[in-house]
């Protein structure tokens, strides 16, 4: 035991010297998030009143109370948060409101079509009764049938140089993602040396020494 206690403390004091850097992990999820959220927020800005028929409509929308008002707490939150993300400003109590409109989607939007955000029906994720559906399993057959079509009638080499053609199936799979994210920033926060978060609290918080 004594021989590998030895063996292992070494190793051991090598991993704690990368905690040197540890503001990196926390850099890049903010980086990653930060143009994905901004961009989902200008999109419902550009189209305001769509978004707010589509808040509010119970027939084919979410048919949500006051879409007005949920709609611009929506666009604020993933526009400015996004900011806010990108700079490390306040990241842990923006997390927050982000984590509800992840949730909001998911529940609101993308559960009833499963985890699958593309419907690959060979994926073990479409191999379940809690998160397989007919979208997905019938996918194949639908996207063969596309082939030929457009192998018959289309410049099939052309439409295709640009990927492959999927099945948007649409399900929680990113909002799911995008949320444990969100989650792991708000535990965290912005990161050692990388966010405006760590400097304002080094200024003004005596118990941050490094």
């Amino acid at each position: 035991m004594n021989k590998l206690v030895e063996l292992y403390l070494p190793l051991h004091q090598l991993l704690n010297k990368t905690r040197l850097i540890q503001g990196v992990a926390p850099l890049l999820l903010r980086i990653y998030l930060a143009p994905v959220l901004m961009q989902a927020g200008w999109n419902k800005m550009q189209h305001f009143d769509d978004t707010v028929e589509w808040f509010g409509n119970t027939q084919w929308g979410l048919g949500l109370p006051l879409p007005e008002l949920l709609a611009s707490l929506a666009i604020g939150t993933e526009f400015f948060g996004a900011i806010l993300l990108l700079i490390g400003l306040a990241t842990r109590w923006i997390s927050i409101p982000l984590m509800v409109t992840m949730l909001v989607a998911a529940f609101t939007v993308h559960w009833q079509n499963g985890w699958l955000a593309i419907a690959d029906a060979s994926s073990w994720l479409a191999d379940g009764t809690l998160i397989a559906n007919e979208t997905v399993m019938a996918a194949p057959r639908k996207l063969e049938f596309a082939r030929q079509i457009l192998q018959q009638h289309g410049n099939y080499d052309w439409l295709t140089s640009s990927g492959s053609f999927v099945i948007l199936n649409n399900g929680i799979e990113f909002a799911a993602t995008y949320f444990i994210m969100l989650l792991t920033l708000f535990f965290i926060g912005g990161g050692k040396f990388t966010s405006i978060d760590y400097w304002l609290a080094k200024r003004f918080i005596p118990e941050v020494k490094k």
